[in-house]
């Protein structure tokens, strides 16, 4: 069943003049925030948005635009604007894009990296299924074929880090977790040109720790593994 459309104090608030667009986006995420807006729940009107915030059609629409890009909310032809209840592969992650813009440092994603990948590894472990080790060691038996016939890429790599996010049952995390990977995928790439030896041999000391439940040498093989990784970054 449709659900209403909501009214609430932040999409009745007329916005300023700077930035219009931007300010748009702002109130609806101010009410999403405040569950003013909720997954399933539709945006007030075109004209609605217009009147209660004081601006023009043309920025209400490419404000929903925007969001439709992002994968926030999905309009349905004869009912109206909807914020979305999950999030597809066809969603656009505007802090990647941010991110490589920002052209961090080397030094600044490897500390990323170390910060974040041994914490979400651990508390993978811990949460993990018998589903969710298979999972994880189907990618390294399937790794383990492309090496041997001399097709890897960087997604075989990425695939063992992906099954390891998806076993912390955090969907906050593994989105956070793809964001990171993403921006590492060049020098993955040059890994698996370079050293996919390495990497395999990598993978396999992570796993084993993993499966034996042991936090203290799970640990040290993720940062064993950056040794590689981060001569690949270096030269790129």
């Amino acid at each position: 069943m449709k659900k209403e459309s909501v009214s609430s104090s932040a999409l009745s608030t007329p916005v300023g003049k700077d930035s219009v667009v931007l300010l748009v986006l702002e109130r609806i995420k101010e009410a999403l925030i405040h569950n003013e807006l909720r997954p399933g729940d539709f945006l007030p009107s075109e004209d609605e948005l217009t009147r209660n915030l004081g601006v023009g059609k043309s920025s209400v629409r490419e404000a929903v635009k925007m969001l439709q890009a992002m994968g926030i909310v999905e309009v349905r032809r004869g009912q109206g604007t909807v914020i979305r209840e999950n999030f597809g592969e066809d969603m656009l992650n505007p802090l990647v894009f941010r991110l490589i813009v920002e052209n961090a440092d080397i030094s600044d994603l490897v500390d990323l990296r170390m910060m974040f990948e041994p914490a979400y590894s651990v508390r993978a472990m811990e949460r993990a299924t018998p589903e969710d080790i298979e999972a994880i060691e189907k990618t390294v038996h399937d790794f383990e074929n492309v090496i041997a016939r001399g097709v890897q890429t960087a997604q075989d790599d990425i695939a063992f880090h992906m099954a390891i996010l998806a076993s912390t049952h955090n969907p906050l995390v593994i989105r956070i977790g793809e964001t990171i990977l993403s921006l590492f995928e060049a020098s993955i790439s040059r890994s698996m040109r370079e050293i996919p030896d390495t990497a395999l041999a990598d993978h396999k000391r992570i796993l084993d720790a993993f499966k034996s439940r042991d936090a203290e040498n799970l640990q040290a093989a993720i940062v064993k593994s950056f040794e590689g990784w981060r001569r690949s970054l270096d030269r790129g």
